[in-house]
């Protein structure tokens, strides 16, 4: 186990890398320069040649790409054209303030999607389960955006019970953004367990158990439940990349300053090294949450376990 954990996390390298030189070279191709943008009123090409000297923006892209693998290497992620300060600085504060989204976000998903899609799937034709196909239904055509916009009007402007934007106000102020992000992968959770539930109670092992007098909700939640929960289980390591996207929007619509927004941000002003920055943090985080999918995996079905150990023999 322990090699397959470190095999997973060399695996980041590539990826790493594939993604770096992808928006080093996008952002080389887009039109405009970061000088301008920099030196805003200010811009002579005197002044735009000076700075693209001291920021390196004058080599070729190849070796500006290797410059920053080096520094990256190194633990560092550069300096923002903008600010001037290490990235690494700007990224801590605003990783704090999404994680204090994400993290509800993903405790709404799997708190009320599972439970939900295992009642819906336990009684399909009841008038419990139709609510729930249409909340599903609604759960995922939904952007992002026209929820927190609704949410916004409705608890803010028009009964003035939660704030629209920022984080001033503790735990209230992440109420909102908490269940703008975390609604359409809550009814995507939903749906993908009520569809591998229904699966799992058609089985013939579970026939078998109730032939065998075991009450109805063992048959349930321990014969039926651990082999239903494998593909909610990869929903849930893919919506983690899914959630990070979404909170672009999100920090967005509720003004929060996280990653998201500061990914905008610098997009928008050409800071090459707070974008890669901010990009390989969440490719860090994604495949983090991938790996701890598989070890999730690995507890709850024991042939995983098995085949892990087995190959632990073989190495």
């Amino acid at each position: 186990m322990l090699r397959y954990i470190i095999r997973r996390l060399f695996a980041l390298i590539p990826v790493i890398l594939v993604l770096t030189f992808i928006v080093f070279t996008i952002l080389s191709m887009t039109p405009g320069d970061a000088t301008t943008i920099i030196l805003g009123s200010d811009y002579t090409p005197e002044l735009g040649a000076k700075l693209r000297a001291q920021l390196g923006l004058d080599r070729s892209l190849i070796v500006q790409y290797f410059h920053y693998l080096t520094n990256l290497i190194q633990g560092n992620f550069g300096t923002s054209y903008v600010t001037g300060a290490p990235v690494l600085e700007q990224l801590r504060p605003r990783l704090a303030n999404t994680a204090c989204i994400v993290a509800p976000a993903m405790l709404l998903c799997v708190s009320f999607g599972i439970p939900i899609g295992i009642r819906s799937a336990t009684k399909p034709n009841s008038f419990f389960s139709q609510c729930t196909m249409v909340f599903g239904l609604m759960g995922v055509s939904m952007p992002i955006f026209w929820l927190g916009l609704l949410l916004i009007l409705f608890f803010s402007v028009n009964l003035g019970w939660l704030p629209s934007s920022g984080l001033d106000q503790g735990v209230k102020s992440l109420i909102l953004p908490s269940v703008t992000l975390g609604f359409n992968y809550m009814a995507n959770i939903m749906r993908t367990t009520r569809s591998s539930m229904m699966e799992a109670i058609r089985q013939d092992f579970i026939r078998t158990a109730r032939a065998k007098g075991v009450s109805e909700h063992d048959v349930i939640y321990d014969h039926a439940l651990g082999n239903a929960l494998m593909p909610t289980i990869t929903i849930i390591g893919m919506d983690v990349g899914t959630l990070l996207g979404g909170v672009v929007l999100t920090e967005t619509v509720f003004s929060i300053p996280g990653m998201g927004r500061l990914l905008v941000e610098a997009i928008n002003q050409r800071d090459t090294p707070c974008v890669l920055g901010t990009l390989v943090i969440m490719a860090i985080c994604v495949a983090v949450s991938n790996l701890i999918v598989d070890l999730i995996y690995a507890y709850i079905d024991p042939r995983i376990r098995a085949q892990y150990g087995a190959k632990a023999r073989k190495a």
